[in-house]
């Protein structure tokens, strides 16, 4: 069901709509943020070149989901890869094939920069965002993911 649903990179204009997919984000893991804040955040990162930010649509113009990609590097690799930071797909819109599309235009779009790989972190309980890596080809890594905060 993927053809029915369209994925481009996010420009200016789409800002407040993906802002309002992202502050959905923020509600399903429990970090709610002031509308505003959350617009703020996606412009800063977009103005700097910091991220690539990518909307989904369904067949009405609707939008469905989104990815939040950062590009960085691999030392061991010691070329560039790219962090999916986030991944979400509208209440709405699921089960449309629209968290593929998602996947697939990340790598799409990663594989035209020169990145040689996506990675990314899931919930361990999250069985049904696990399935869907899995099926798109994404394996487990070797390393454990450790997080100091400050």
């Amino acid at each position: 069901m993927t053809d029915l649903i369209t994925v481009r990179r996010a420009g200016t204009a789409d800002l407040p709509e993906a802002a309002a997919l992202f502050a959905g984000y923020l509600d399903f893991y429990q970090r709610p943020a002031p509308p505003e804040r959350v617009l703020a955040f996606l412009r800063e990162r977009q103005e700097r070149g910091e991220a690539v930010l990518l909307l989904a649509r369904a067949q009405d113009g609707t939008p469905a989901g989104f990815v939040n990609v950062y590009p960085t590097f691999s030392s061991l690799s010691m070329a560039p890869v790219w962090t999916l930071n986030d991944l979400f797909v509208a209440p709405t819109a699921r089960r449309t094939g629209a968290g593929r599309a998602l996947v697939r235009a990340c790598a799409a779009e990663a594989r035209a920069a020169g990145a040689v790989g996506v990675q990314l972190q899931t919930a361990p309980d999250n069985l049904a965002a696990q399935a869907l890596y899995r099926a798109e080809g994404f394996e487990p890594d070797a390393f454990a993911a450790y997080y100091l905060s400050l």
